[in-house]
């Protein structure tokens, strides 16, 4: 597996495993994924990252942030997305791409990461707690689904290189 930024070439890969991401109910309130140009314009610049299985051609996952907010104090917090395709699930590739984005938020000076995570999710609520996040709260029937109010876990981690 290889880790490297996103290209507009990976579009196609990136919404596929996007769409998988909406279609099991577990990952966003999105209902259909981003535009190519509204995601990669609406991310931080240079934070979108791509795993590739070096065995087989084909992006496995991607990882990319997204301001918080437009006020500038909050320039340095990041919240995360993170999508792993079916075919690649329970591999090892979320810890990767988690891994990943955490170092390149830190090299742009980004010094909380926060993540909002349906509760239900419990396998990405794990993951992040390994990767240093930790449960700041839950947000109790914050919006529905398809009809269904959900919680959701708030996470963050504060980076120990970059200062706040």
């Amino acid at each position: 597996m290889k880790i490297r930024p996103y290209s507009s070439n990976d579009w196609a890969d990136v919404e596929r495993i996007y769409a998988e991401g909406i279609a099991t109910g577990l990952a966003t309130f999105e209902t259909q994924p981003k535009s190519q140009k509204n995601w990669e314009i609406g991310s931080i610049p240079g934070s979108t990252l791509v795993l590739e299985d070096t065995g087989v051609a084909g992006i496995m996952g991607w990882a990319a942030l997204w301001p918080v907010s437009s006020r500038s104090a909050y320039a340095g917090v990041g919240e995360v997305s993170l999508y792993v395709g079916a075919h690649a699930r329970g591999r090892g590739a979320g810890k990767i791409l988690l891994s990943g984005l955490i170092t390149t938020s830190e090299t742009l000076g980004l010094w909380t990461l926060q993540a909002g995570i349906f509760e239900e999710n419990t396998l990405s609520v794990s993951l992040h707690e390994k990767c240093g996040f930790r449960i700041v709260g839950v947000r109790e029937k914050i919006a529905a689904l398809h009809g269904a109010w959900k919680n959701v876990v708030l996470m963050e981690r504060r980076s120990k290189l970059v200062d706040s």
